[in-house]
């Protein structure tokens, strides 16, 4: 983010230097992980599994590689639509505060859209893989994010006005925000906080595989966006949370990790004697559609619970 180069464009764009939140925060996530190891040794209130949590440890590692060339990718189109910003913002205080909510409404579509459709779902899958829910889960991050295009959402927070820095500064603080709430060392907090905020009860939820849970509480930073949305649902002391995917993958491996679902899609979509349709469902369809009725999507599975 430090460092832009000068932009493709005659107009010449004043950039601030930003910190990053994510590299500054990296001593604190190794930190409270080994808190967290300590901690649900003497409580059981944490379970980690030593391949997994490497697995998750190489994932983002991977992430951090990846990123160095998509990052290059994304600044420079976001560069690029803001010379045609409407509104001259600025670095002024309100603009923080302002696109602190809007950053987080723009994350709450990209990770719903990432559940309902196959491409984007794809790269989000890697996220959810893990049948282990602790703070190194948070760490297990896509590798191929470029490809599946999410992060197009925030493209008119630039045409708006934002500056690019300021963007991907809120993107960190994101990030980082979402690193503490992967954890079950964490039962219920004050009932405001959890009215508001996203918290590890509500993403307990997200990453849970019972069908009541599937497709819920996509938040980032504000829970809000769930409850105006219609897609929040309760962690309830009765049903604990399963983690994981529907279908688990049962590796450790890094590469079979990253791009099980992209060999996926790809073997389904250019299966033989399939309609045009077909096709386009495989690949943008949601998670689960198949043209002969073998797989259920997450709203099948849901209307058959509640039918029974």
């Amino acid at each position: 983010m430090v460092g832009y180069p000068d932009p493709p464009f005659p107009e010449r764009i004043r950039i601030m230097k930003l910190p990053d939140p994510v590299q500054l925060a990296i001593p604190g996530f190794i930190l409270l992980i080994l808190v967290e190891v300590v901690w649900g040794k003497f409580r059981h209130t944490a379970k980690f599994e030593p391949r997994d949590t490497a697995a998750s440890l190489t994932m983002g590692l991977g992430k951090v590689v990846a990123g160095l060339g998509s990052g290059l990718v994304i600044g420079a189109a976001t560069l690029w639509l803001y010379q045609y910003r409407i509104f001259e913002i600025g670095y002024t205080w309100w603009a923080f505060v302002a696109l602190l909510f809007l950053d987080d409404f723009c994350y709450y579509w990209f990770h719903r859209l990432s559940h309902e459709r196959r491409w984007l779902w794809a790269s989000h899958i890697v996220h959810h893989s893990s049948q282990h829910y602790n703070l190194s889960t948070a760490l297990r991050q896509t590798w191929t994010g470029l490809i599946s295009g999410g992060w197009l959402i925030w493209l008119p927070l630039a045409l708006i006005g934002f500056p690019p820095p300021m963007i991907i500064f809120m993107q960190g603080v994101s990030l980082v925000y979402q690193f503490w709430i992967h954890t079950e060392a964490i039962d219920r907090m004050w009932p405001p906080i959890e009215w508001f905020f996203n918290t590890p009860s509500h993403h307990r939820v997200h990453h849970a595989t019972n069908v009541k849970y599937l497709d819920r509480n996509y938040a980032g930073i504000l829970i809000i966006w769930d409850k105006m949305f219609g897609t929040f649902e309760p962690e309830d002391p009765n049903e604990p949370c399963d983690y994981g995917l529907i279908h688990q993958i049962g590796t450790f491996n890094p590469l079979k990790i990253a791009f099980h679902e992209w060999h996926g899609i790809f073997k389904d979509a250019f299966s033989s004697k399939l309609s045009l349709k077909a096709r386009f469902m495989y690949m943008f369809g949601p998670p689960g559609w198949s043209h002969d009725g073998s797989r259920q999507t997450v709203k099948q599975q849901k209307a058959e619970l509640e039918g029974n």
